[in-house]
């Protein structure tokens, strides 16, 4: 028992440390004496749980999507009892959690597609899965919202879904790029005003077609 919580423990901190590498340096140029050093292990111990470095980037996906997954569900904004809020104040949380260095607030799955989308199809496949996966959580809170507020909306739920993905990977790319995380929270704020403007423009037609005869 106490070898099988060693064993574990010592795969998590690979993990972990892939998490911290690749986010820093790109899945090219992390090579597995990096994330064995970073770990605090030797390349014994990463070989006894990973085939190589293409594995271990398939499970830091599935561990960074399950990470992410907790962080979403125990998240404020989840309590909140309209979708609209609950939507808005996914926005809003995304913007609190731009905290400490790029590496800690950006996002895996991105940063390793982008090299990797023709090069290592096993990894663009797993990212694609992960990112797909977390817009059809928010995409359930969109629907709902739709539903409510906007039901002749021209616009699927799935669609604004996704687009939110998109805006946040392009977010991360400019917090690279400017290094440091403002223009990644002014462009989130334009994302919380367009998604206020998709609703508020519904409204104020329903406003002024009055009300059914």
């Amino acid at each position: 028992m106490a070898r099988s919580a060693a064993q574990h423990e010592s795969k998590t901190r690979l993990l972990d440390a892939s998490l911290r590498v690749i986010r820093a340096r790109g899945y090219c140029a992390t090579t597995i004496d990096d994330i064995c050093a970073a770990a605090g292990l030797t390349k014994g111990s990463f070989f006894h749980h990973f085939k190589g470095k293409e594995d271990l980037a398939l499970a830091a996906a599935a561990h960074f999507s399950g990470m992410a997954d907790g962080l979403f569900a125990q998240a404020p904004y989840r309590s909140l009892a309209d979708p609209l809020d609950r939507f808005l104040g996914y926005i809003d949380f995304r913007v609190a959690i731009l905290r400490g260095a790029l590496p800690e607030f950006t996002c895996l799955l991105g940063t390793m597609v982008q090299e990797t989308f023709e090069s290592h199809p096993a990894i663009r496949e797993a990212c694609d899965r992960y990112i797909r996966a977390h817009a059809v959580e928010v995409a359930r809170d969109i629907a709902e919202a739709r539903s409510r507020y906007a039901p002749d909306a021209p616009w699927s739920a799935e669609s604004l879904g996704l687009y939110t993905q998109a805006a946040l990977q392009g977010s991360f790319v400019l917090a690279k790029a400017h290094n440091g995380p403002e223009v990644a929270v002014e462009c989130l704020g334009h994302l919380r005003r367009y998604v206020e403007l998709l609703f508020n423009q519904t409204h104020q037609q329903n406003a002024k077609e009055g009300p059914c005869v």
